[in-house]
């Protein structure tokens, strides 16, 4: 499924896949690579990752999940992207119940290309947010580029198949670098299917 990474530039859109319950499809695995179809037929040029199997976030909350990451080239606005998405993750059975539970689908709009919204400021008050707090708040509003990503590991590890040399707009660091810093512990636990 893995193709050539390419340069990426400020119009790609990177999202990360991921599932740890089953659907209509079947197990997680056969999930996710039901949804990389319907993501396919939406968008051209898509780009898709390997498949891993990754431990539950934040550890000992659910089964195992199975991720993995695309990136495509779009003129939609994100909002527009990230509608298509809750689309693809409904048709999959997705509810949002609980933060960070058991899921058939998710969906996360990662980046568009160097895109930051709302603003600035915003997108770093979420990303600075401590992890006991990220647990009860949420935004309302989506916020780009997705405030945990260079934080998590399990999506890192895709990303850094089909999307290594993008680079966040307000760290600075592309997808190599970001995963770099992470401690290896956070590696250990993420396998190639």
């Amino acid at each position: 499924m893995l193709k050539d990474s390419l340069d990426i530039s400020f119009d790609m859109i990177l999202v990360a896949i991921g599932g740890n319950a089953f659907s209509h499809a079947g197990d997680p695995c056969a999930t996710v690579r039901a949804a990389i179809a319907m993501l396919q037929a939406e968008f051209s040029d898509l780009m898709v990752s390997n498949l891993y199997e990754t431990p539950s976030f934040p550890a000992g909350t659910g089964p195992d999940f199975v991720n993995a990451a695309c990136v495509f080239r779009s003129a939609l606005p994100p909002e527009d992207i990230l509608s298509t998405l809750h689309k693809i993750e409904a048709d999959f059975g997705r509810e949002r119940r609980l933060r960070w539970g058991q899921r058939t689908l998710d969906l996360d709009l990662i980046a568009c290309g160097g895109t930051i919204l709302p603003d600035s400021a915003v997108q770093t008050h979420w990303r600075a947010l401590p992890l006991d707090r990220q647990k009860t708040e949420t935004p309302d509003t989506l916020i780009l580029p997705h405030p945990r990503l260079q934080d998590r590991a399990f999506v890192l590890v895709p990303l850094a198949d089909v999307a290594p040399n993008w680079v966040h707009p307000l760290i600075g660091q592309n997808v190599t670098e970001m995963l770099a810093r992470l401690p290896a512990s956070n590696r250990a636990d993420i396998k190639a299917i």
